[in-house]
């Protein structure tokens, strides 16, 4: 997913690889959508993965409207 829009996404050059973080945190936004994919709650990644669960639902929120906005289309 491309999370170039996203305020709580961060890449950052040499941390994990550059790949797409939360913001001050080394957790992949990827992983963060994936675990919600297999049916986790919010409040659940929030807590596996030591995240606000704000951030979490901030970042879920971006990535529906990513994935409806490219559907319609």
């Amino acid at each position: 997913m491309d999370w170039s829009g996203s305020d709580i996404v961060e890449v950052v050059p040499g941390k994990v690889s550059g790949v797409p973080l939360i913001k001050n945190t080394r957790v992949p936004a990827d992983t963060v959508l994936e675990s919600a994919e297999l049916g986790e709650s919010p409040g659940d990644i929030a807590f596996n993965y030591d995240l606000c669960v704000e951030d979490v639902r901030a970042l879920l929120e971006y990535a529906n409207h990513r994935l409806t906005g490219a559907s319609s289309r």
